[in-house]
């Protein structure tokens, strides 16, 4: 099977296409990354632009297969996502009081009977815990007896019209959706392991055109966002504060740029002609990096009110992973601690279990920009396993009402 895992993003519009195999592991064909336009803060903001851009990087998949362009993965941003939590009760139907996965499958969708709104689509359905007759925080309740299964899940639901936007660019470009992931989702699966969801965690994504945030406990997912900010918002205060062009502040930043001020010596100036011949000043780094430690300081104020909201403001043993395009700025993890009052690291996607066609493609992904798109490949790749476990969960079901039929 086919599974092509795509990031859309303000900047860059990125993709991994890979292939499982049948032993169950994971072999990546190509990573593509293709410069996009108009998408805007994790939306379509002109469909025909959008359109485009994904016209060349899905040719480009169906060189590599066709069946790859028909199961694409793609992340829903932006800013109208909403959560509710959620509870749904069924009772349990067979004489031997056994729970089966019909009950699960009842149960769940109990869950999902809320009023979210006739212009919205639930998107995702997290279980947090099962209940059996009053006994919670079971994480599978197959084979447990009961008279009543409960399940409490956070339910989250997105502006139609924007989903259906994202859908008709992609189909437009030739490709076919296999699933839907929100942004957060996708990153915290992809940085963060099992240990560190365990202790709690938050995973910080400072994408282009915005930053998302996705924090677990106990395995469980406990809070998410996204900000309409993000590293394009420090190079356009650059450009501003040095009264140069956009492109040229995003040189000063990659190049010269700091999290932290105080770490930069006043005595330190860069003659800005040398970048930019239209310019003709010095300017001390201190100063741009002063720049920089202000909206950074601002993007984790914004991080930090939210694990305020959840009880959480520097109480994550495991602290913060800081990953997107926007993590690579020098000095950032000591801002994050400082800003965040937690243990802090780059997030680097987990890839041991990943088999790879080169090496190239490895050190591709062994970056921060591509925390979201590795996070989409193995969330296409943990519901295929879900489906196929649920199957075959059913099928073994099926056995046993025959057996105890049929002489």
């Amino acid at each position: 099977m086919y599974i092509t895992a795509l990031d859309l993003g303000t900047s860059q519009i990125r993709a991994i296409v890979a292939e499982t195999q049948k032993d169950g592991k994971l072999s990546l064909l190509s990573v593509l990354k293709i410069p996009s336009i108009g998408l805007r803060k994790g939306e379509i903001a002109s469909l025909d632009e959008a359109v485009h851009s994904l016209n060349r990087i899905i040719n480009e998949i169906k060189q590599i297969n066709k069946s790859a362009a028909k199961n694409i993965f793609i992340n829903i941003g932006g800013g109208n996502i909403k959560f509710q939590n959620s509870r749904g009760i069924v009772a349990v139907s067979r004489a031997d009081n056994e729970i089966y996965p019909d009950e699960v499958d009842r149960a769940i969708k109990a869950s999902q009977s809320i009023n979210i709104g006739p212009n919205r689509m639930i998107i995702h359905t997290i279980t947090r815990e099962f209940v059996v007759d009053g006994i919670g925080e079971i994480a599978d309740p197959l084979g447990m007896t009961g008279s009543r299964l409960e399940v409490n899940s956070l339910i989250i639901d997105a502006f139609k019209p924007t989903v259906n936007n994202l859908i008709k660019a992609v189909e437009a470009a030739g490709g076919k959706i296999g699933g839907l992931i929100y942004s957060p989702l996708a990153s915290g699966r992809s940085v963060l392991t099992k240990a560190q969801k365990e202790l709690g965690a938050t995973v910080v994504d400072i994408g282009f055109g915005t930053t998302s945030m996705a924090t677990y406990e106990e395995g469980k997912l406990i809070q998410a966002a996204v900000f309409p900010v993000g590293a394009s918002n420090i190079t356009n205060d650059l450009a501003i504060g040095l009264k140069c062009s956009v492109k040229t502040a995003e040189i000063i930043k990659l190049s010269f740029g700091s999290a932290l001020s105080r770490e930069i010596s006043n005595k330190e100036k860069i003659d800005l002609h040398q970048i930019d011949e239209s310019l003709k000043s010095m300017v001390s780094r201190r100063f741009i990096s002063e720049i920089i430690e202000v909206r950074l300081a601002e993007i984790f104020e914004l991080v930090d009110n939210e694990l305020k909201l959840v009880g959480k403001s520097g109480k994550l043993p495991a602290g913060a992973a800081i990953t997107g395009a926007g993590a690579k700025m020098s000095d950032i993890v000591e801002l994050a601690k400082q800003e965040l009052k937690l243990p802090a690291q780059i997030g680097i996607p987990e890839l041991s279990d990943v088999e790879f066609v080169s090496a190239e493609f490895k050190n591709q992904l062994e970056d921060s920009e591509f925390s979201v798109c590795t996070g989409l490949l193995f969330w296409a790749i943990d519901q295929s396993l879900k489906d196929q476990s649920w199957s075959m969960t059913k099928k073994g079901l099926i056995s046993k009402i025959l057996r105890y039929f049929l002489p």
